[in-house]
């Protein structure tokens, strides 16, 4: 399988962050762009470079490169993920003006009817937002905001973000081990998965946060 990932300048770079861990554990082929704002948003929130994000995926493409492989629909994809979603990369979207690769790829999933997942970051919403979210759902699109499971009754960041990123893999059928699932055992291989770090992954951004907090 071959997914595009996009992170943009919301806050929040973190479940981007693990989302391309767990598809490198999945050994799925991971397609990043890294948007220039996403990169300014990982300076504030982490320790992490932009070298350090973009050596997670398999392929890793400059945010104004309109001639990448991922902004033609001839190239396939199983769609697209963008997490986080920032309210300007989803104004973009859905009206069609590309004027960088994360906002083309985006466009191309939804001409080929391919799944393109929107984690949108931003509270509160104004009318405007939710009107623009509608038509972005009218074009396909699913709309996944970060929301935290609190059933699992978690007591780490890293679990609140694992739980949110399993579920956006939910929706390519891509098991991944993250989620709590309401009232059912994990089976033995997904524990193994969800305890098992990428072969030469980074430390996990949440690790990160919780060291700085000591």
């Amino acid at each position: 399988m071959r997914l595009v990932v996009g992170i943009s300048g919301a806050s929040g770079v973190a479940y981007g962050v693990r989302l391309l861990e767990a598809l490198r554990a999945l050994e799925v082929e991971s397609h990043l762009v890294l948007s220039r704002a996403g990169e300014m948003t990982l300076g504030y929130e982490t320790e992490l470079s932009p070298k350090d994000v973009k050596a997670l995926a398999s392929v890793s493409h400059s945010p104004a490169d309109l001639g990448a492989p991922i902004a033609s629909g001839s190239f396939r994809t199983a769609g697209m993920i963008i997490a986080p979603c920032s309210i300007r990369s989803m104004s973009e979207i859905a009206t069609g003006v590309t004027t960088t690769l994360l906002s083309r790829a985006a466009d191309v999933c939804l001409k080929e009817r391919r799944r393109l997942v929107l984690m949108v970051r931003e509270t509160p919403l104004h009318l405007g937002h939710l009107r623009t979210l509608t038509q972005l759902a009218e074009l396909g699109a699913i709309i996944a905001p970060a929301m935290p499971a609190l059933y699992p009754k978690p007591q780490t960041i890293d679990e609140v973000i694992d739980h949110s990123v399993g579920r956006l893999l939910d929706l390519f059928e891509l098991d991944s081990g993250l989620s709590h699932r309401w009232r059912e055992t994990k089976s033995l291989a997904t524990r193994a998965l969800a305890a098992t770090p990428a072969e030469g992954s980074i430390e996990a951004l949440p690790a990160r946060l919780r060291e700085r907090e000591r």
